[in-house]
């Protein structure tokens, strides 16, 4: 069931985050909407630029469509994340998508604000939100993006200009998180004094955490013990941080890198454990019952307690 993003952020808002997850492939797509099946809340469906190229877009929106028919209890919007210009351009002539995010983040101020604008302007003709970004997150997602020395916190003085001039319906702010599973290493967290003033200088209007995967530890440990090399000396956003950010402002909480990590694991380990295999559905199988699990718990703990 298809709901359109301004109705689930209005119903969102300082009640629970939205789970957004990035999908690649058919089993991400299952794994992710049998899991939103059992949940009482929507979620997003994000597609990259890189995820459409990889696969096809007109393949990947089949494969989500078809999706749509086998699981009609999941409540869902679908998205468009990182886009630049033509990929927003591309993604609105479509008519697939709920939402597109045109990501100018790197770009001098004003021209954000005018290559915002211009997605903004002919998104809204057709009925489609737009996410924009404001500040700039450091690590690597599809491809590469700021260094720690690159990044900066979003300016909440700027904020409500920002969105008064480009009339973007959601805002992801930079608040210390980073891309990729190397986010915070000792006792870095998140800025929520920043998101407090964007809040402020923002009622009520829906921001969005770029970044927000738990790395989980264990993960980390047992794709290392399956042969992996993935540092573990830093960690992701803990489920009482993402409460705390949701009760100042965050609507939509993105989530990516648990998901390759999860596939990481479990592909390493089928292929530790049963050398002599060679059919891809058991691993695969596998990975979907659990990707289903990690949905509903990612669910449920963006739910504010107490709300």
């Amino acid at each position: 069931m298809r709901l359109k993003p301004r109705v689930i952020f209005t119903e969102a808002y300082g009640r629970y985050g939205v789970a957004a997850f990035n999908v690649f492939t058919a089993e991400q797509v299952r794994g992710v909407f049998a899991g939103a099946s059992g949940v009482n809340v929507p979620v997003v469906i994000q597609v990259t630029p890189a995820a459409r190229t990889y696969m096809g877009r007109e393949l990947l929106q089949g494969i989500i469509a078809a999706a749509e028919e086998v699981y009609p209890q999941a409540a869902v919007a679908v998205h468009l994340d990182h886009g630049d210009t033509e990929h927003c351009l591309s993604a609105i002539e479509s008519g697939f998508y709920d939402s597109v995010m045109i990501d100018a983040s790197h770009e001098p101020y004003e021209r954000n604000i005018a290559l915002t604008k211009s997605i903004v302007d002919r998104a809204h003709e057709s009925g489609i939100a737009v996410e924009a970004e404001l500040g700039v997150l450091a690590g690597v997602e599809d491809d590469p993006l700021a260094d720690a020395g690159e990044a900066r916190h979003t300016d909440p003085a700027q904020a409500a200009e920002f969105v008064a001039r480009t009339g973007c319906d959601s805002l992801a702010v930079a608040i210390g998180t980073s891309h990729g599973a190397y986010k915070f290493k000792g006792a870095s967290a998140l800025n929520l004094d920043v998101l407090s003033r964007i809040q402020g200088a923002l009622p009520r209007f829906p921001l969005v955490l770029h970044g927000a995967s738990g790395v989980p530890q264990d993960e980390i440990a047992r794709i290392n013990g399956a042969g992996g090399s993935l540092k573990t000396d830093s960690r992701g956003i803990a489920p009482v941080e993402l409460q705390e950010a949701i009760r100042r402002g965050i609507v939509k909480v993105n989530i990516a890198t648990d998901m390759r990590l999860l596939w990481t694991r479990v592909c390493r380990e089928f292929f530790r454990d049963t050398p002599e295999m060679f059919d891809p559905a058991i691993p695969g199988r596998t990975y979907m019952q659990e990707l289903e699990q990690l949905v509903r718990r990612k669910c449920r703990e963006l739910i504010v307690e107490g709300a």
